[in-house]
């Protein structure tokens, strides 16, 4: 179970600066948001650190000022985010405001993690966690974009998965023109997105690989 945040975590990460997830603390405090998956250190000097995606979902988080002792955590993180591939079991607040908060948090929190860690600070195309963790991903800008995933029970809905390539997803839609539109998002978010046609079952599918310039 994740701990919950300290006092003075929680004030670290609401003290950020709301354009960059820039943060201010010592070498101490700044390495357990690290250990904690809530910053990154960035590799050229200054070596400033900045919060992950994961960061600026804690800060939005944060409902009102931290308990002078021991906190509860914040009551509407609801765990570690993770983006929909489709097929899986709907969370409570799947289609509702909440999620859309966090897929747009989320979201954004990745463009900042692009333009950090790209060598060049681009912000249209993949940085090198999205070419790690490629399903979820691909996934995260589909949503995002505000196409839904598929339920576990339908195929209302796009499904990303996994393929025997190791730089390449497959996207599957109901229909020609959502799988269209999945490709077009993906190719707007930084990906290299073809139609193909499954040779045994004749089923259409985008094959997205992030592209690299």
């Amino acid at each position: 179970m994740t701990r919950p945040l300290t006092a003075a975590q929680r004030r670290l990460i609401e003290a950020a600066d709301p354009g960059t997830g820039r943060l201010k603390g010592t070498e101490a405090q700044l390495t357990a948001l690290v250990k904690r998956g809530l910053a990154f250190r960035h590799p050229r000097p200054p070596h400033d650190h900045f919060l992950t995606p994961a960061g600026h979902r804690a800060r939005e988080a944060q409902t009102g000022p931290p308990e002078p002792d021991e906190p509860q955590t914040p009551p509407s993180t609801g765990g570690v985010f993770t983006a929909r591939v489709g097929g899986e079991p709907a969370p409570p607040a799947a289609g509702g405001a909440a999620r859309a908060r966090e897929v747009r948090s989320a979201w954004q929190g990745m463009l900042e993690l692009r333009r950090m860690t790209n060598a060049d600070a681009s912000t249209d195309r993949p940085c090198a966690w999205e070419r790690t963790h490629l399903a979820q991903a691909a996934a995260l800008a589909l949503e995002a974009a505000g196409h839904r995933p598929a339920e576990a029970d339908g195929e209302d809905g796009y499904r990303v998965r996994e393929t025997p390539q190791p730089d390449a997803v497959a996207v599957y839609a109901p229909d020609a023109t959502a799988l269209r539109a999945c490709a077009e998002t993906l190719e707007g978010a930084g990906w290299q997105a073809g139609e193909y046609t499954e040779p045994r079952t004749r089923r259409r599918y985008v094959l997205a690989s992030p592209r690299r310039v």
